[in-house]
């Protein structure tokens, strides 16, 4: 549905940190260098982050949540794990199955270090 998504940051190398970090969990890296900015590529899209090239300081969006597929609870206990140790914050209830309208889901949460929400995100 997406061919990219793009996040911003006011600290390249924290965020490359970061993401190195949690995008490896998830099989993909290294990431593609861009001066200001820094991609990881799959075959359907890219995720991207970058410094905002207006010169205007990176802020989070209210409400909004990138996901993230993963293949197993495993890896995304691993990717969640992987984001706390590089300096995300956990945020919404620990990893693991929640029921609601979609059916059951295994979900986990993270904050970026610039306060991106993030969830890897499995449907069982």
């Amino acid at each position: 549905m997406f061919s990219h998504v793009i996040v911003g940051t006011n600290d390249l190398a924290r965020a490359r940190k970061f993401y190195d970090a949690t995008m490896g969990a998830l099989g993909y890296g290294p990431a593609m260098d861009g001066g200001h900015r820094f991609f990881y590529l799959s075959p359907n899209g890219a995720f991207g982050v970058t410094t905002p090239i207006n010169g205007e300081p990176a802020t989070t969006s209210n409400g909004a949540t990138l996901g993230f597929a993963v293949t197993s609870p495993e890896q995304a206990n691993a990717w969640h794990a992987a984001g706390v140790a590089a300096g995300g914050t956990a945020c919404e209830d620990p990893p693991g199955i929640r029921d609601g309208g979609m059916g059951k889901l295994y979900l986990a949460y993270l904050r970026d270090p610039d306060g991106n929400k993030l969830c890897a995100f499995l449907r069982m």
